[in-house]
């Protein structure tokens, strides 16, 4: 038995590239040893087979912002029902049409940029990317969140209007909003800066029950098709 020795080093030896690239070729996902992709250069290996897959590339791949459609009832800390749990590649949507290939490093060092409640579900957007963890910080009160509310009991033309405008929180008046039925039992809010409690105090300090709340959209980008439970990334081409 050899020697163990770093996978960086042996893929230099093998194919003769500068240890750069074979940091690169590793860290993205092109390296198999026996088989099993491997994305750590520091990964020991002895007489194991290494291969550098077809189409390989050493390229610097940026950091990646992933959405999620959160289940009711999971919490958003890092406890033992936490949605975090489903930041896995298992729980990866099929239909993802990103175009990014998977890679353990994008589930690492996520930060959470749009909690919800624990009884809410929805959007969630968690990223690793610096000019996207700006925006939320700097101008997140400023983008418009789109939500479903399922609720019991009657509201006539005054209280939607009262609804949409006229209402505290909290002993500040909030902001206008836009507010509609998507249903017979279901609101819609078009709504910026929501805090935490407040579309439930909104609907039952006019005599309503809520029922569930689900957030469609944050700014420009939504779930669209995203099923609940699952994630997906976060197109170059999409925008908040």
């Amino acid at each position: 038995m050899t020697e163990a020795e770093r996978l960086s080093k042996r893929l230099i030896q093998q194919i003769a590239c500068s240890r750069r690239e074979a940091e690169l070729y590793i860290e993205n996902g092109w390296v198999t040893v026996d088989g099993v992709v491997v994305e750590e250069p520091q990964f020991p290996v002895q007489d194991q087979q290494i291969a550098l897959l077809p189409g390989a590339k050493a390229e610097t791949q940026p950091p990646i912002t992933l959405l999620l459609n959160k289940p009711a009832g999971l919490g958003c800390g890092l406890g033992a029902n936490s949605c975090q749990q489903l930041l896995a590649h298992a729980y990866r949507w099929s239909e993802d049409a990103s175009g990014i290939r998977p890679l353990q490093r994008h589930l690492r060092r996520l930060e959470l940029l749009t909690p919800l409640e624990t009884d809410a579900s929805g959007l969630l957007v968690f990223s690793q990317t610096p000019g996207v963890i700006k925006l939320f910080k700097d101008k997140g009160a400023t983008l418009e969140q789109e939500y479903l509310v399922e609720v019991e009991g009657t509201l006539d033309a005054s209280g939607l209007k009262r609804l949409a405008f006229g209402l505290s929180y909290k002993g500040t008046t909030l902001a206008p909003c836009k507010v509609s039925w998507q249903s017979e039992n279901r609101l819609r809010f078009a709504i910026k800066a929501v805090q935490p409690g407040q579309l439930r105090y909104m609907c039952e300090s006019l005599g309503l029950r809520v029922l569930g709340i689900r957030r469609l959209r944050f700014g420009r980008t939504g779930l669209a098709k995203l099923p609940v439970g699952y994630w997906r990334y976060l197109g170059a081409a999409e925008k908040f």
